[in-house]
């Protein structure tokens, strides 16, 4: 296993890794809409929030050698599933030809006071 790492992504709030290789997997753990350089959530709404754990998640990827086509799977975690459709219309932004296959979930609540986390799984075989 390879720990991933990259400054242009907000540092882990816990015990865990911004992502991690194993074999031709990339296990990226959840992003939630943190500014990398100051640690704070950015400013706005569920739409402005899914931008910013989109570009955080890409960062990751991007750390490992890897993109959104990469990705084989995601899994988003909102806070209310009321915003199911604008979050969807700005993933539906970063996926490649083929997209993930994908999970939606509403969940209680969200670190920091989140309206959504995202993440995944890249595979970097054919």
């Amino acid at each position: 296993m390879e720990k991933i790492e990259t400054a242009k992504a907000p540092a882990a709030i816990g015990p865990y890794s911004q992502a991690v290789r194993a074999g031709d997997y990339l296990f990226c753990s959840g992003q939630i809409p943190l500014i990398p350089e100051t640690g704070e959530m950015v400013a706005g709404g569920v739409v402005e929030q899914t931008r910013q754990v989109l570009d955080n998640l890409m960062q990751v990827l991007a750390a490992a050698g890897a993109d959104f086509g990469s990705v084989v799977k995601t899994t988003i975690y909102l806070a209310d599933l009321a915003d199911f459709v604008t979050v969807n219309e700005i993933y539906a932004e970063y996926c490649a030809e083929v997209a993930p296959a994908r999970a939606t979930v509403q969940v209680a609540a969200l670190p920091k006071g989140a309206r959504v986390e995202i993440d995944a799984v890249a595979c970097f075989g054919k």
